[in-house]
């Protein structure tokens, strides 16, 4: 989502796609969604607020959780979201640099409330940069995987599986693991560093970035072993239903609220 409309890209990069963001929030709603995410990507890039109207707008079309995330900086901020009707927020830029949010947000609202999102980029686990952080064996090779922040557009040299660990650390609830390299790609999630966090922690883990079937959607539980899995290409141009996937895993021996 980015001023507003609901809108869709490839590696973060926004395609001419748009759509009103409550009336599609109800009709996912309606259509059987477990939970709703807004990630307003270039609210911290443009260093503007998100749209309070459009979250509160929301709530009052959908009785379902759903989380709310960018340009969220304070705790005034949080308060604001979840006052016009979130349930959750989602925290990346203002996570890095003031990691302190964490703490307090949690300690403020609850960690329930409080969703780190992690946007990552795959490394050569070869490079200088690569000496002291998690490398991991990839589809591609070996790997380290750094955090990037306003919206992919600056790198913070951070290792995404420290920081992952650290933000559980702080206090959040949750983590939402966006793969850069796979995102509006519709080849599937990045799985190894999905699995490597979701090893890692103790939270909950959603896999985000390069879903294209519900057979993704699968893979991401069984073998990124996440908790939950977002996907928005997939229903935004109706190549699958909500239905489908959730029949698919169902079939797999996934449990799922059908």
């Amino acid at each position: 989502m980015t001023e507003g409309r609901v809108r869709k890209g490839i590696r973060f990069q926004l395609m001419e796609w748009d759509a009103d963001p409550p009336a599609l929030a109800e009709k996912y709603s309606n259509e059987g969604a477990d939970e709703l995410t807004f990630l307003d990507i270039t609210a911290s890039s443009d260093a503007r607020e998100i749209l309070i109207d459009v979250v509160h707008r929301t709530a009052e079309r959908v009785y379902i959780p759903f989380t709310v995330g960018g340009g969220i900086r304070t705790i005034k901020d949080i308060r604001d979201i979840l006052l016009a009707g979130a349930d959750k927020i989602s925290i990346n830029t203002a996570a890095v640099q003031t990691p302190d949010l964490i703490n307090e947000g949690s300690r403020v609202f609850g960690a329930q409330c409080i969703v780190v999102a992690i946007d990552v980029v795959r490394r050569p686990g070869d490079a200088p940069e690569a000496e002291g952080r998690n490398v991991i064996e990839t589809k591609v090779g070996p790997c380290w995987y750094e955090v990037v922040t306003r919206g992919g557009r600056t790198a913070t040299g951070l290792d995404a599986i420290t920081w992952a660990f650290e933000a559980e650390q702080r206090g959040a609830g949750e983590i939402l693991l966006t793969s850069m390299d796979e995102d509006g790609v519709k080849e599937g999630y990045d799985l190894d560093i999905t699995r490597a966090i979701s090893e890692e922690v103790s939270v909950p883990v959603i896999a985000s970035g390069g879903c294209g079937n519900p057979d993704h959607i699968v893979d991401a539980f069984t073998i990124g072993k996440a908790d939950a899995a977002l996907a928005a290409s997939i229903f935004h141009f109706n190549e699958y239903s909500i239905a489908d996937v959730k029949l698919r895993c169902q079939e797999r021996g996934i449990p799922v609220r059908i």
